[in-house]
């Protein structure tokens, strides 16, 4: 299996900046794309920011230009760089991971996700 630790969020002021870290661990044989999704309070979850295996990025409209997604392949681990935040990025953000895992015996590929954790933006 595979656990995901998500980290950095919190309470900013609108303009401000936050990062995001997602770090996989367990017995993962390989990654293929992660991502940040969010959930505003009353909405539904959204997709934020994709990377592939390979470095491609893509963006939902609302944050291109402002966020950055990127990963570190050794550690196992995304970030999600949020720059210039306002008051409507205020979400839980969740990673997840796309991956193989398993010792010996190797799993098909599942999506895992992380806790969540909550950003904050204030006016």
């Amino acid at each position: 299996q595979v656990q995901l630790a998500e980290s950095g969020g919190g309470l900013v002021q609108a303009g401000g900046s936050l990062r995001l870290s997602c770090a996989a661990s367990g017995s993962i044989f390989s990654i293929n794309d992660m991502k940040w999704y969010r959930q505003a309070q009353g909405k539904q979850r959204e997709l934020v920011a994709t990377i592939t295996s390979g470095g491609s990025t893509n963006y939902a409209d609302s944050v291109k230009g402002r966020f950055t997604i990127s990963r570190d392949n050794a550690k196992n681990t995304v970030y999600l760089q949020m720059n210039s935040l306002k008051p409507e990025d205020t979400a839980v953000y969740y990673c997840a991971v796309e991956a193989w895992s398993g010792a010996g015996v190797i799993r098909p590929m599942s999506t895992y996700w992380g806790q969540g954790i909550r950003v904050t933006v204030s006016s």
